[in-house]
């Protein structure tokens, strides 16, 4: 009896077991199935992140907002018209008039006038006015709006290449993490198989116990790495969907080829030239300097009269007392403030000060844009000495663990100088995997800086 129940106990067991493995296959594909893979070039990843970019379109919406104050502007050209009217509904009064001249007092014939009975009355007025000389205040407005207008616009262009670049660091980033964790996962493997073969010469005598578990340790960090390198992919991959308008699951493949450009190099001097021409930042600044010198002849507008063609009409209506139609005037509204003689010297004096102001971030902005260029131009040039040091880093470490690895199958060197042989030759092969990739980016930051990374891409 108990046989039996082992044998039903055995295969439940087994059913059971078919089933879990069943429904776990199951799951892992689903979960496959529900993550998208991607493989996505460069260029590609910076169309995408320009068409869904936030700070673009906020940029767009700005331009669009500059626009319209131009437009507002020049309205101040045209006629100012105005329309009024209103209609009154008055209670009966009790009016005694004593003066004949107001239709009080009596007649000839010694009867007392009469009042007329009023209890409503409606008007119309209409007004327009024809700006005709204001001392400059329309001109000048119109030329500072639309310097601003330039500013912003290109403000936006300095917002794109802010974009590009960053959108090149992070495919930089996620092709870094991408190539760490490849690298990584090879090593693991080598590693376990390094164990597996101590594991046997120690089972054999031919290792100490000490050695295998140097070894089966140096796999344990590696693994712990492998975890750290994973999650570091995970989170660049959820950046570069979030930057690219791409659901958060989507998996990225990243594609190295667009890491081998041929990369033309300028002089320091050249790319400071470059960098004073073709700033955004630099000539926004230039325009909006421009709008503040525009801004001292509006406040000198001031101290000007405004001349004005105007015209109105009128139209009234008091039932058993009065009516009018076709009261229409011409003429020539004259206005001048008084006041503007003392008032407008702190806004003139306000305006210069802007100028300075404007004047003094040129010259700190033109200081610091030379830094920059200099600063990235050296990075750039680090970049690729760093890539031929890293190659022969390389050569190196493979030359270095083929000869300890010798050593040691020949017993000349223990089991901790060919793990530490091991670690440098991943570590160089890492710094390879990804020097190609620090170059365009040192590359492409100097184009920014610059104002040319739009062009060149």
């Amino acid at each position: 009896m108990s046989r039996s129940l082992v044998k039903v106990a055995i295969r439940t067991f087994s059913f059971l077991s078919v089933v879990f493995i069943f429904l776990a296959l199951n799951t892992i594909s689903l979960s496959v199935k529900s993550q998208d893979v991607r493989s996505i070039s460069l260029q590609e990843t910076i169309d995408l992140s320009l068409k869904n970019s936030h700070i673009l379109k906020a940029s767009s919406a700005r331009s669009e907002q500059a626009a319209d104050e131009v437009k507002q502007v020049l309205n101040n050209r045209l006629p100012n018209a105005s329309v009024s009217g209103s209609y009154l509904y008055m209670a009966n009064p009790d009016l005694s008039i004593k003066t004949k001249a107001l239709g009080g007092g009596s007649d000839t014939s010694g009867n007392k006038t009469a009042i007329p009975h009023i209890n409503q009355a409606m008007y119309g007025i209409l007004n327009v006015s024809l700006p005709i000389y204001a001392g400059g205040k329309i001109k000048y407005g119109i030329e500072s709006a639309k310097y601003l207008q330039q500013a912003t616009l290109l403000d936006a262009e300095n917002d794109k290449e802010a974009v590009i670049i960053n959108t090149i660091n992070a495919y930089v980033n996620l092709y870094k993490a991408a190539v760490t964790v490849d690298v990584v996962k090879e090593n693991v493997m080598q590693s376990k198989h390094q164990d597996s073969v101590f594991s046997r010469l120690e089972q054999n005598g031919l290792m100490a116990r000490n050695d295998l578990l140097k070894s089966e340790l140096q796999t344990s960090n590696i693994e712990l790495s492998l975890l750290d390198a994973q999650s570091n992919l995970k989170v660049a991959n959820v950046n570069m969907d979030l930057m690219i308008g791409l659901p958060e699951t989507t998996i990225l493949k990243t594609d190295s080829t667009g890491f081998d450009k041929n990369l033309t190099v300028k002089t320091i001097d050249d790319y400071e030239q470059l960098a004073l021409q073709n700033r955004k930042d630099i000539q926004a600044l230039s325009f909006r300097k421009k709008a503040a010198i525009t801004g001292i002849s509006v406040a000198k507008s001031d101290l000007y009269p405004s001349l004005a063609l105007t015209g109105g009409y009128i139209a009234a209506d008091i039932p058993h007392l009065l009516s009018i139609t076709n009261a229409a005037n011409i003429g020539v509204g004259f206005k001048y403030n008084i006041a503007s003689l003392w008032d407008s010297k702190a806004k003139i004096a306000q305006a210069k000060s802007r100028v300075t102001e404007i004047e003094a971030n040129e010259a700190q902005l033109s200081d610091g844009v030379r830094l920059q260029v200099n600063q990235d131009f050296e990075n750039f040039l680090l970049s690729q000495r760093k890539t031929e040091v890293y190659k022969k880093a390389v050569a190196q470490a493979e030359e270095n663990y083929r000869i300890t690895k010798n050593k040691y199958d020949n017993a000349l060197v223990n089991t901790t100088d060919l793990l530490e042989a091991n670690v440098s030759l991943l570590q160089s092969q890492i710094n390879l995997a990804v020097s190609k990739a620090d170059v365009l980016l040192a590359y492409s930051k100097l184009l920014e800086t610059t104002g040319t990374l739009t062009d060149n891409q």
